[in-house]
């Protein structure tokens, strides 16, 4: 019998799949973090944050490091392309690694307009990589503020919620007299993505009432009055996105409400002031679903 020949080729394949046996699978995988979509919409709510503060409106695009969309959201106002171009940023901030804002410096101020003609290259302001640890894990893109330097600054906001997600959030203190002119002006005591105070003041009975995305919880201050909740909203119009008002319920059930007392709207539910002996001030707090 002749004796087996094997050529170099096919020895150097043999030895090359047995060291590769014999390695310790971490010498071929690597770990790495990834965006969730939760990591998402926190990067969305926190450029919300910022667009109300500054009363702007704006396209939010969300997208994990290979520029895969995670996340989309447009404010109301925002023109329609603002989306798509908001997507293009981010894009561009995860597949190069850098904001888009240095892009757009090299096409205008040093003139490499070859560049433009990348696939997929958006070279705008407004597209922040989303950074954890030293690791980019995606981006953030933001189309349609008040300016290109608003788009960047709003990206950048929202990109930062992320980067110190495991810091603890900012302790807020609303001074008494900061309350008790908002009771005076019926407003806003604090707004954020996650929920909003209201301090309420009433000398008279109001509309009947519908939110759809706000769970009202009511804690009553002084005064009292009659609340009607359930029923059906009569003449019901749109009075606000996901709100309603009527002139009236009709049916329901009816709630007394004194100083002290707690009451919980849950979203959706009709609800109507149809009494009110004032002045009647309490608190809302506001949570959306």
């Amino acid at each position: 019998m002749q004796p087996r020949r094997i050529d170099l080729a096919t020895l150097g394949l043999f030895l090359s799949g047995a060291l590769a046996a014999g390695q310790d699978v971490t010498a071929q995988v690597v770990t790495k973090r990834v965006l969730t979509l939760d990591g998402a919409k926190t990067v969305v709510a926190a450029a919300e944050d910022f667009a109300r503060s500054k009363g702007a409106g704006g396209a939010i695009a969300v997208v994990d490091d290979g520029g895969n969309l995670l996340l989309l959201h447009r404010l109301d106002g925002t023109f329609a392309m603002g989306s798509s171009i908001s997507i293009g940023k981010a894009r561009t901030a995860a597949m190069f690694k850098k904001p888009t804002s240095f892009f757009e410096e090299l096409v205008v101020q040093k003139g490499r307009v070859s560049m433009t003609a990348l696939p997929d290259f958006t070279p705008l302001k407004g597209g922040v990589p989303i950074m954890v640890s030293g690791e980019i894990v995606g981006a953030v893109g933001v189309s349609g503020a008040m300016s290109a330097d608003q788009d960047e600054e709003m990206a950048s906001a929202a990109a930062k919620a992320v980067e110190g997600g495991l810091a603890p959030k900012a302790v807020t203190h609303i001074q008494k007299d900061t309350v008790s002119a908002a009771f005076q002006k019926n407003a806003p005591l604090l707004e954020t993505s996650e929920f909003k105070v209201h301090a309420s003041h009433r000398d008279g009975p109001g509309m009947a009432e519908i939110h759809e995305q706000d769970t009202d919880i009511f804690y009553v201050l002084a005064g009292s009055a009659t609340l009607v909740t359930g029923g059906k909203l009569v003449d019901g119009k749109a009075s606000a996105p996901a709100e309603q008002r009527g002139a009236r319920i009709e049916g329901g059930d009816t709630q007394r409400l004194v100083p002290g007392d707690v009451l919980v709207v849950p979203a959706g539910t009709p609800h109507w002031f149809q009494a009110v002996s004032g002045p009647f001030d309490y608190y809302v707090v506001k949570t959306t679903r």
